[in-house]
């Protein structure tokens, strides 16, 4: 009898192409709980795989491929799958999900490695990274893309157009994975997040059916998708999405002493009270580290940073702008007039994998009280190493919020300011210490934030922990019952938390 679905879902069908293995759908379960994992498949399972699939099949005896595929770009994640495929193409993953679900292994996703909410650990790991074709089409001012693009592939061709897609703080991210879990880029607060960007869908069901969603035909699970669903409703191969007419930005860093920490982020909460939503902006306490990489200027010094993006005439940026530098006159001035192709250039976010430990708040009101223990959290005792990488309120509202009541991830888009606390990893005795602060930072900071959660903030056990605080209760549970009609086994289980 076909699974029960939500309004427009159709009913989902037991596989059409099995591989032929005995349903494991009792241990399945167990795993799922936390109990025994799927064993390796048999190599003649293996095999069949490897004759149905045009990507590479790799298992864990093929340890130098095993190892760098299994690789997140947080090397404090190390996980172990029962088997990756690197997929090429749609038909792949279809013919890979098939085969978990008739061998009776859970599914994991994996594009560049980032957001990791549970390591693959004896999954069948699915990597997209070579599905990564992108096509402009700059009459429609639309792009689509595939699943392991990142969006240096996306932002150049269109730039060439005038147009820029809704992209993050960084080009080396994949696009598909930023856009479910909302996105959060400079362009925010002018055009709203990353997933309010996107006409359509190509998804991979947990059944391994291919199916096409927008907002005509699979709304709802297209809906669910669109900051919802990273993970947990299947494998999203492509998407469309809407490029902007954005070319030439006003944008950049202003770094003042990390002495003014405190007086610079209160001044910055007052100057974005009811600023125009062309201005997307942040502010930012920065612990350089003292390596090679580092310009000599900054290197191994902290300073407070006033940084953003202005999206519309060139000349009111630089007024807006103007009133920083007649206040106080930065330590360096690196806002100017600036491609939004170079928007790399705003965060400077690193682009190696590296150890990191990170957390989230959202907050709809900046006290003084606040900004001091968001400071402190971030700037070293004397005599200390700093305890943190960098600590970054960014600036909500404008679009983000205008266009909140529509979105599955409803709550966490109603704040005024999104924190984000970065740490990196140094060793394991410093990762204990690491973690202890973030605890204890959360700790102070509970009485003054609303308690939602930028899931792209947020990785591992925090991650699906805090699935639920992005939603309002009945957006959650509109996103569950998606789930529920697609993924009766919860077999798609290490993305966002979203099961009943």
């Amino acid at each position: 009898m076909p699974t029960p679905v939500p309004n427009d879902l159709p009913p989902f069908h037991p596989s059409r192409a099995s591989l032929g293995q005995p349903h494991a759908g009792a241990h399945v379960g167990n795993a799922l709980a936390g109990g025994t994992v799927a064993p390796r498949p048999f190599a003649a399972t293996v095999a069949e795989l490897r004759r149905r699939v045009h990507g590479a099949v790799v298992t864990p005896e093929e340890t130098d491929e095993y190892d760098q595929a299994r690789a997140a770009w947080n090397l404090s994640v190390q996980q172990r799958p029962a088997v990756i495929v690197v997929a090429t193409e749609a038909a792949d993953v279809a013919e890979t999900v098939r085969f978990a679900r008739s061998a009776g292994y859970r599914v994991a996703i994996q594009a560049t490695g980032h957001g990791i909410a549970r390591p693959a650990d004896g999954a069948v790991l699915i990597v997209t990274s070579r599905m990564d074709a992108v096509s402009i089409d700059p009459e429609a001012r639309t792009a689509t893309v595939q699943a392991g693009a990142k969006w240096g592939a996306v932002l150049a061709p269109a730039q060439e157009h005038g147009l820029a897609p809704l992209l993050g703080s960084t080009t080396d991210v994949g696009a598909v994975g930023y856009v479910l879990g909302g996105g959060m880029g400079w362009l925010a607060r002018h055009y709203g997040l990353g997933s309010d960007s996107v006409r359509s869908f190509e998804l991979v069901t947990p059944d391994g059916i291919e199916v096409h969603c927008d907002a005509l035909e699979q709304r709802e699970l297209f809906w669910a998708l669109k900051g919802g669903g990273a993970g947990s409703l299947g494998v999203v191969t492509s998407m469309e999405i809407d490029l902007y007419p954005v070319s030439t930005v006003y944008a950049g860093n202003l770094l003042y002493p990390i002495e003014m920490a405190v007086e610079v982020t209160r001044r910055w909460r007052d100057w974005v009270a009811g600023m125009c939503d062309e201005l997307t902006s942040s502010v930012v306490v920065m612990n350089f580290p003292p390596l090679d990489i580092v310009p000599e200027p900054l290197r191994g010094r902290s300073f407070v940073i006033v940084r953003g993006c202005w999206s519309g005439d060139l000349e009111a940026g630089k007024t807006l702008v103007d009133e920083w530098r007649t206040w106080r006159a930065p330590v360096l001035d690196m806002f100017g007039p600036m491609p939004f192709a170079m928007s790399d250039a705003i965060s400077q976010d690193p682009v190696d994998p590296m150890p990191a430990m990170v957390t989230t708040e959202s907050i709809d009101e900046l006290s003084d009280e606040l900004i001091g223990i968001i400071v402190q959290s971030a700037v070293a005792a004397p005599g200390n190493q700093p305890p943190l990488a960098f600590v970054e309120i960014r600036h909500a509202g404008g679009a983000v919020r205008a266009r909140s009541a529509a979105a599955a991830n409803d709550r966490v888009r109603d704040a005024e300011f999104v924190l984000e606390l970065v740490g990196v990893v140094m060793d394991a005795h410093h990762g204990l210490a690491l973690e202890a602060h973030l605890r204890h930072t959360r700790r102070k900071l509970a009485p003054h934030v609303t308690g939602a959660a930028y899931l792209n903030f947020t990785e591992g056990t925090e991650k699906q922990e805090r699935s639920a605080s992005a939603f309002r209760p009945e957006h959650f549970a509109r996103v569950q019952a998606v789930k529920a009609a697609l993924d009766v086994e919860n077999r798609f289980c290490h993305g966002v938390a979203i099961t009943a």
